[in-house]
C-alpha cells in the first residue's frame, strides 16, 4: 500500500487543485490512501530583517480560517487536513518515512526561499525513494505554456501581455476529487508522530483573536468557502465585474475592486477559477473592458510570479532585479512618520492607518505610500516591503517585492523614476475627502478646500474645524515637490555613475 502525501502549500482549496486531483488518482492506484498535510514552519512565524514580524496578526488569522475551513472541505470528502509544525522539509520527511508513502504532490512557488524548501526536501527524500511531483497551481497560464523561456521574460510588463496575450489558453480546471478514503490505522499513526489537534494551541495561532475595525471596507475571512462567496457576491449578486475598470481605483467602498487577492495569496481561490468565471459572465451577461481588466491584472500576478522566477533572490536585494547603486537611508524618524501615518499628507497618512487597523490597502494607495517612502523620503524600499510583508493580509512574496521592486526604481519599469504626486493623486482619487476623513477623525470638519493640505489652513481656521496643527495633526515631514526633486538628482546621479 503506497500512500500519497499531498503538501499543501499556498493552495488551501479543494477545487482546481492538480496536486490533490494527482495525488488522490495515484493512491487510488497503488491501493493506498491520499494523506493531506501542512506544515506550521516557526521560519515564517519569524522576524524580518527589519525585525518586524513575517506574519502578523490580520494574515495569522486569515491562514487559521483558511486551514479549518479546507480541512472541513477535505472531512466531507472522507479525509481530513493533518497540521504538524517544525522545519517543513525534515517533518515531511520524517512522515514520508514512517507511513511508507510512495510519492509526494505539491504546488510550485517561485520565490527563493520557497524554493529552497523544496530543494532541501528532495535532498531528504532522495534516499528513500519517495517520488516527489510539483505543478503550477497557482498561476493563470503554467510555466511551460510562456512563449518564451523563463530566462527570457520580458523586461516590461505590456511586452509580456502582448506577447502571452497572443496564445493565451488558460488551462480547464482540474477535476475535483470526488472521494477520498481515511485509515483509522494510519490516523493513529499521524497522531502518534505529533499531528496538531487544536490551532489555537499552536505558537502560531496562540494570540490571533482581535476585535475587527469597523472602519475596514471588508471582513477578510480565510477558506475556499468565504472565497467562492466573494466570488459570487461580486460577479453575481452585486454585478460588480462589469464596472471593475471604472471603480477600481476607489479607496474606500468594499466593492470599488474585487478584492479577491488575499485568497488567491492563500490559494483559497485560483487565477484560472476566476477567469473561467469571467468567461462565463460574458458568456451571460456581456464582455466590457472591466472584464478584460479583471484578466488583465491576473496577466500582472503572472509576470511578477514568472519575474521573480526569472531573477530570485536579486528581487529582494538592495538593487533590486536591476542591482541599480541608489542612495537610500535608514532614517528611523522618517520611517515612523510613515509607518504610524504621521506624514502631514493625509492620502498617505489614511493608508498607512487603514493598513495598520486592518491588514488591507488598496492598489492605488499602496502605489502612493510606497512612492512617497521611496521618492520623497528615500528611504530603503525594502523596510516598506518588510512593513507591508508583516501586515498585509494579501501578502505573497512576488507580487510585493515585485511591485515595490517597480515602484522603488529598481524594477521593471522603463520609467525608472517613477513618482506619484500626493496632491494630485489626493484630488483624483479622494476629492471630497471622504476616504481621509474616515481613517483620520481629526480632519472630519476640516473644510474640502483644505482638506488634503491641512498646513494651509489660518489659526482661525484650525480653530473653527477642530484640527490644530501640531497638537491634533502633523505638520508635513517634507516640502513634497522638493523632496522629490532633490531624489530624482540622485537617482539621475547614481546611475550615470554606474
Amino acid at each position: 500500500m503506497a500512500h500519497q502525501i499531498v503538501w499543501f502549500r499556498n493552495n488551501l482549496r479543494v477545487r482546481d487543485n492538480e496536486p490533490l486531483t494527482y495525488g488522490a488518482e495515484a493512491a487510488k492506484k497503488a491501493g493506498g490512501l491520499v494523506v493531506p498535510i501542512y506544515v506550521l514552519d516557526p521560519h515564517w512565524f519569524g522576524t524580518t530583517s527589519f525585525g518586524f514580524d513575517r506574519m502578523g496578526r490580520f494574515r495569522r488569522k486569515f491562514l487559521m480560517e483558511c486551514l479549518q475551513d479546507l480541512d472541513q472541505s477535505l472531512r466531507k470528502l472522507g479525509s481530513r487536513l493533518w497540521i504538524f509544525e517544525g522545519r517543513t522539509e525534515e517533518v515531511l520527511a520524517s512522515i514520508a518515512e514512517q507511513i511508507g508513502a510512495g510519492g509526494m504532490v505539491a504546488a510550485t512557488e517561485f520565490a527563493p526561499e520557497e524554493q529552497a524548501v523544496v530543494r532541501r526536501l528532495l535532498s531528504e527524500l532522495r534516499e528513500s525513494g519517495v517520488a516527489t511531483r510539483l505543478f503550477d497551481a497557482n498561476t493563470l497560464v503554467s510555466q511551460e505554456q510562456l512563449p518564451f523561456d523563463i530566462h527570457a521574460v520580458p523586461d516590461t510588463f505590456s511586452r509580456f501581455r502582448r506577447e502571452v496575450e497572443t496564445e493565451l489558453d488558460v488551462p480547464a480546471l482540474a477535476r475535483e476529487p470526488f472521494e477520498l478514503r481515511s485509515d483509522r490505522q494510519l490516523s493513529e499513526r499521524l497522531r502518534d508522530i505529533g499531528a496538531v489537534e487544536d490551532l489555537r494551541a499552536t505558537e502560531a495561532f496562540r494570540q490571533v483573536d482581535y476585535e475587527a475595525d469597523a472602519r475596514a471596507c471588508l471582513e477578510f475571512r480565510g477558506g475556499e468557502t468565504p472565497a467562492w462567496k466573494r466570488v459570487e457576491d461580486y460577479f453575481w449578486r452585486k454585478d460588480r465585474l462589469g464596472v471593475y475598470k471604472n471603480t477600481r481605483n476607489g479607496m474606500l467602498g468594499g466593492d470599488d475592486s474585487s478584492k479577491f487577492s488575499p485568497w488567491l495569496a492563500h490559494g483559497c481561490l485560483s487565477p484560472r477559477q476566476i477567469y473561467h468565471e469571467v468567461k462565463r459572465y460574458e458568456a451571460e451577461r456581456g464582455a466590457n473592458d472591466s472584464t478584460y481588466w479583471l484578466v488583465f491584472e491576473l496577466l500582472w500576478r503572472d509576470y511578477f510570479a514568472f519575474i521573480v522566477a526569472r531573477y530570485g533572490a536579486d528581487v529582494f536585494r538592495l538593487g533590486g532585479l536591476r542591482k541599480q547603486p541608489l542612495p537610500w537611508n535608514q532614517d528611523a524618524q522618517a520611517f515612523e512618520s510613515w509607518r504610524l501615518g504621521e506624514t502631514g499628507f493625509p492620502l498617505i497618512d489614511a493608508n498607512m492607518r487603514e493598513l495598520a487597523n486592518s491588514g488591507f490597502m488598496s492598489n492605488r494607495g499602496r502605489q502612493n505610500v510606497a512612492s512617497f517612502l521611496t521618492k520623497n523620503l528615500g528611504v530603503d524600499w525594502r523596510m516598506g516591503a518588510e512593513w507591508f510583508e508583516a501586515l498585509l493580509v494579501d501578502y505573497d512574496p512576488c507580487s510585493n517585492y515585485g511591485n515595490w521592486n517597480y515602484l522603488a526604481g529598481v524594477g521593471n519599469d522603463a520609467r525608472g523614476f517613477r513618482w506619484f504626486n500626493t496632491l494630485k493623486q489626493s484630488h483624483d482619487y479622494d476629492p471630497d475627502g471622504s476616504y481621509v476623513r474616515h481613517w483620520l477623525p481629526c480632519l472630519r470638519r476640516v473644510p474640502d478646500e483644505f482638506v488634503h493640505e491641512p498646513w494651509k489652513m489660518s489659526v482661525p481656521q484650525q480653530a473653527e474645524s477642530g484640527c490644530t496643527l501640531k497638537a491634533d495633526y502633523p505638520l508635513p515631514v517634507v516640502d513634497l515637490y522638493q523632496s522629490a526633486e532633490r531624489h530624482e538628482q540622485l537617482y539621475r546621479d547614481a546611475l550615470k555613475r554606474q
